[in-house]
């Protein structure tokens, strides 16, 4: 407490002494006994006002102890036990949770992973996909600013994700142990494929192959694709212990429409340990039409280029970039995007006046407003010369097709004139705008259907950085250009609105995740967020059925079918009360990628350990790990002073002990009569 608090204190102490003697000896009439409790009851109430009146602050000190964190980190996934390698996975991870010393030093994590970062649990080593790299991101969240050591118990195979050894933080020391039998063996295998995911009929389509070797001797490998019981491709390979890789690029003719089943092969009179990894499987859909788009635009501007990569990425789609005035026809186009119309565009548009084609309109601050409105009727415009930012505000609303909010609302703000646009007729807006805070009432990203003919309106230029944004926040470009694939898919069909919506793809890998989604529609054609939708799955081998109810998210429902073992699957979704159902089929490809190790990774850890200066250890060497760990001063507890600063008036018991005084002090004096 300060002096002045002291001195208020003290003064109070006088006063509430001066007035209880006042009352009770100077000023009674009587010299009674109970005076003197009478008068001490008097002075702690009115000094407890008194102190609330100066309201002294009341400081406490706790001494904290800090133990350093150590995350004892171990793989969950199907390898593990593939190495057999489980047990002793198990035993490692026991042995450093209860050390009593270690526990003594440090504040034990300990965590578990596969696909994805989780708390410890129980390990079953099922996980389909090991990534650990999304390990490496959630350590250094949970442990921010910290410096603390990791023991990582695993074989280092990763499956999915980026490249781990750098994404770790180099500052935290690692410490890997080294699960499976680190011995080389005699292996091949096809170590990556590459294959589109579309290919267009009587078209041929790329296939390459990497082979990977791991064997001292010379040998000889076939390798083959086949469908069926035909050989489509064959060709022998060489390897040896100086040459041990080999690429296999090839063309595969697409004869038949849907999807088409194929198998790599690597056939060897060698005998190894582990024969999974020699063959693959691999679909590709056969498909018999291509949406061509059309980007016209007089201007350069970066967001023609992203538009364009971002529509390419499906295969089904092509896109190309022409100068409206040097377009010969519309015949060839399924699409047309006019990326900040003028006057210069007026012959595209009276061409598209007969040839009705959709069309997705992109403005900005080359756009004529005024000429726009003379060709459009769906959005009226009235903007001025003043220039201005609008960030994006999601609908969840939004019904015409099924589409996730990506993050929006944090994208780059799209420059456009300011000024005011009225929307007219059956037009939907997916994405509004805003200024800085303030919501504008206005659209940013709209969708309008009249009389058969379908448009897009993006209101503003500098999209280009939305895709950039999304690629920084995911590490990659999918989710963007899957949102701009639903906005070419949407223009590119012209078909008659389904009160059942279903998305599904045609085939999954083993382990993949497989969701199927559906939207359902009233009469009016409004996302219904009451229906009861139903999926009956049935294995086309088996003939087994099993049933699900889909859960319903923002704007679609959707239903989890992972764990599905390999093969062909039957499936109608039905919405309950009503003749609306929708059937189709999907291909899980048997590949199992966890299979495909023989030998723990045991380079890439060494790499990761030597980066953060840490150790490799072996499973037997786990007391040496344990007494490097407690040897290291780097690790310390910290002892923390945590000050508390509370003001007495906070303190509500002090009040209660108040009244308590003064009601104490009425029945003593009422039961002595002086009242």
């Amino acid at each position: 407490m300060t002096t002045n608090t002291i001195l208020l204190v003290l003064l109070s102490l006088l006063i509430a002494a001066g007035l209880s003697y006042f009352q009770y000896y100077y000023k009674a009439k009587s010299k009674l006994k109970i005076n003197l409790l009478l008068a001490f009851l008097r002075f702690l109430s009115i000094f407890g006002i008194l102190l609330l009146l100066v309201n002294p602050i009341i400081t406490t000190n706790n001494i904290e102890m800090l133990k350093p964190p150590l995350a004892v980190v171990v793989d969950n996934s199907s390898s593990i036990s593939y190495l057999k390698a489980e047990k002793i996975a198990s035993e490692l991870y026991l042995k450093l949770k209860d050390n009593k010393a270690l526990n003594e030093k440090f504040n034990i994590q300990s965590y578990q992973f596969d696909s994805e970062f989780s708390l410890l649990e129980k390990l079953n080593f099922k996980g389909t996909q090991t990534n650990l790299n999304v390990a490496a991101k959630d350590l250094k969240a949970i442990n921010k600013n910290s410096q603390f050591p990791t023991v990582l118990i695993s074989d280092g195979n990763q499956t999915s994700g980026n490249d781990y050894v750098y994404s770790f933080d180099a500052s935290n020391k690692f410490f890997p142990i080294v699960l499976g039998d680190t011995t080389r063996v005699l292996d091949l295998k096809i170590n990556q494929l590459n294959v589109n995911k579309y290919a267009f009929l009587k078209n041929k389509f790329p296939v390459e192959v990497f082979l990977q070797y791991s064997g001292t001797k010379n040998t000889t490998a076939d390798f083959q694709i086949s469908q069926g019981n035909s050989v489509l491709s064959k060709q022998k390979v060489f390897f040896s212990a100086a040459k041990n890789t080999a690429v296999i690029s090839l063309l595969l003719s697409a004869n038949k429409i849907g999807t088409q089943l194929y198998k790599a092969s690597l056939v060897s009179n060698e005998k190894e340990k582990n024969s999974y990894n020699n063959n693959k499987n691999f679909a590709v859909e056969v498909i018999d039409q291509k949406t061509n788009v059309a980007i016209v635009s007089s201007i350069n501007h970066p967001d023609i280029a992203a538009l364009k990569r971002a529509i390419e990425s499906n295969a089904q789609r092509k896109a190309t970039i022409v100068n409206p005035k040097q377009i010969n026809g519309l015949n060839d186009y399924n699409v047309l995007v006019f990326y900040q119309p003028t006057t210069e565009f007026k012959s595209v548009f009276d061409a598209n006046k007969l040839a009705r084609i959709n069309t997705f309109f992109i403005t900005g601050t080359h756009t004529d407003f005024g000429f726009l409105n003379q060709q459009q009727s769906n959005l009226d415009f009235k903007m001025t010369s003043q220039k201005e930012d609008y960030l994006a505000e999601y609908n969840s609303q939004f019904n015409l097709f099924a589409i996730d909010n990506i993050g929006f609302e944090n994208f780059p703000p799209l420059q456009n004139p300011y000024g005011k646009i009225k929307v007219n007729g059956n037009t939907t807006v997916l994405l509004s705008s805003k200024i800085r805070n303030i919501d504008t009432q206005a659209p940013l990203l709209a969708f309008s259907e009249n009389q058969g003919s379908r448009s897009a309106f993006l209101l503003g230029e500098n999209s280009w950085k939305w895709r950039l944004e999304s690629h920084i926040t995911n590490e990659s470009f999918e989710k963007y250009d899957i949102f701009i694939d639903k906005i070419i898919q949407f223009l590119a069909t012209n078909n008659a609105k389904k009160s059942l919506v279903v998305n599904h793809e045609s085939f999954y890998n083993s382990g993949d995740a497989i969701e199927i989604t559906a939207q359902y529609f009233n009469k009016n054609y409004e996302f219904d967020e009451k229906a009861h939708l139903t999926i009956a799955l049935v294995n086309s081998k088996t003939k087994q059925t099993k049933n699900y109810d889909l859960l319903k998210g923002n704007n679609a429902y959707k239903v989890n079918l992972d764990g599905l073992t390999a093969g062909n699957y039957q499936f109608t979704v039905k919405k309950l009360n009503s003749n609306a159902a929708y059937s189709s089929h999907f291909e899980i490809l048997d590949f199992d990628i966890e299979k495909q190790f023989v030998n723990p990774d045991l380079d890439r850890l060494k790499q990761l350990a030597s980066l953060t200066q840490g150790k490799v250890y072996y499973p037997n060497q786990i007391d040496a790990l344990i007494q490097s760990l407690l040897a290291d001063e780097n690790y310390k507890t910290i002892e923390k002073n945590n000050i508390k600063r509370s003001p007495l008036i906070d303190w509500k018991w002090l009040l209660v002990f108040i009244c308590s005084f003064f009601t104490i002090e009425w029945f003593v004096r009422k039961y002595n009569g002086l009242l």
